[in-house]
């Protein structure tokens, strides 16, 4: 059965840093693309980043660019999410996914979705 579990969400003011991990289990996702999700309160579900499956390639939100990096072990099955100089606005609940594919594109389908982890940015 997969499991993708992500950990080390929290809260953090504003300017502070978080680091996310997702851990996958069940089989191994070396071949595909990994990213995060975000859900804001009261918001819809929207894309943070994504990072191909060697990572080699790496997307970014505008809204995150700059401030957030993602990473990945393939060895460990683990996909992260540092965060940094966080706003009140990077309040969510954030997901980790993989994607069909190698690489990430905006019409690339999610695979597998963990259930997530909150963030909570207080100013």
């Amino acid at each position: 059965q997969v499991q993708l579990v992500e950990s080390g969400g929290g809260s953090v003011q504003a300017g502070g840093s978080l680091r996310l991990s997702c851990a996958a289990s069940g089989r191994t996702f070396s071949a595909y693309a990994m990213g995060w999700f975000r859900q804001g309160p009261g918001k819809e579900r929207e894309f943070v980043a994504a990072i191909s499956s060697y990572g080699g390639t790496t997307n970014y939100a505008d809204s995150v660019k700059g401030r957030f990096n993602i990473s990945r072990d393939n060895a460990k099955n683990t996909v992260y999410l540092q965060m940094s100089s966080l706003k009140p606005e990077d309040t969510a609940v954030y997901s980790c996914a993989v994607f069909r594919g190698q690489f990430y594109t905006t019409y690339t389908q999610l695979y597998y979705w963990g259930q997530g982890t909150q963030v909570t940015v207080s100013s």
